[in-house]
């Protein structure tokens, strides 16, 4: 199989969107790649608000309507970034016959043994981030809807984009939307099952220079949830923007191997 029949899809993390790839996507289709880059619910140029979003499947609904109409046999490379990650689980444990690969980068990847949100909760409790000027707030006063977030300009400028052209932190900031990280929701579904999520083949991919989600973090969650491989890029969080050659190489060479 030539790079030209390998579908790699691209999966956001909170308060971004599908342009965060813009680094990324455009070498993988030179080389021949297909290509997708998601909005996921209320992200990017997605027209719904995060207050018509209440579940974190609402939220992953695009991902997975793109899965639903993939033709049989056809597979992809997902690809999750930070909170993305747990969108591929998601995605993973409903279509397993339909991804070669999940990929981790500098993502929360979940396990089969406790509900999806752990890894989130194992983060937030064991104060791996200090949140600095994030503005983590109730959408509604009965507690229906998740937290919204969004991220502050000194936790990026300091813990997101340390590594990234000034340029590129203007373009973000401006492009960023109020997202969620949906604990709330997550907190009460079921582990994702060995026949789904837990059958697909993952890896990793550590970013070293990360403030946001710190080395440690990244390789506590492959150690708590061991995968095919772990691959690492001294990047900051934002590393389709900062390291985008490095990424580039990484995802050929992972779609090449597994698809």
């Amino acid at each position: 199989m030539g790079s030209g029949s390998k579908h790699i899809v691209l999966v956001h993390g909170a308060c971004l969107g599908g342009w965060s790839w813009f680094k990324v996507a455009t070498p993988l289709r030179a080389a021949g790649y297909r290509v997708d880059t998601p909005d996921l619910a209320a992200s990017g140029v997605d027209p719904r608000p995060l207050r018509e979003v209440p579940t974190f499947r609402d939220y992953t609904a695009p991902l997975l309507d793109l899965l639903a109409a993939l033709p049989d046999g056809d597979r992809v490379v997902l690809v999750g970034h930070s909170l993305g990650g747990v969108n591929v689980a998601l995605a993973a444990e409903m279509f397993p016959d339909k991804v070669a690969a999940a990929v981790f980068l500098c993502a929360f990847m979940p396990d089969c043994a406790a509900p999806p949100s752990h890894v989130l909760e194992k983060f937030v409790e064991g104060k791996w981030l200090d949140w600095m000027d994030t503005e983590l707030k109730p959408q509604d006063d009965e507690g229906k809807l998740p937290t919204s977030m969004m991220f502050g300009p000194k936790i990026l400028r300091e813990k997101f984009f340390q590594l990234c052209s000034p340029e590129d932190v203007t373009l973000a900031s401006s492009l960023m939307r109020v997202s969620s990280m949906f604990i709330e929701d997550l907190v009460v579904q079921q582990p994702f099952t060995k026949e789904g999520y837990g059958s697909v083949r993952r890896v990793y991919v550590v970013c070293s220079e990360d403030y946001a989600m710190v080395e440690g973090f990244q390789r506590w969650m492959v150690e708590n949830n061991p995968v095919e491989e772990v691959k690492e890029i001294a990047a900051d969080h934002l590393v389709m923007l900062s390291r985008p050659k490095e990424l580039v190489q990484c995802l050929t060479d992972i779609a090449d191997k597994y698809a």
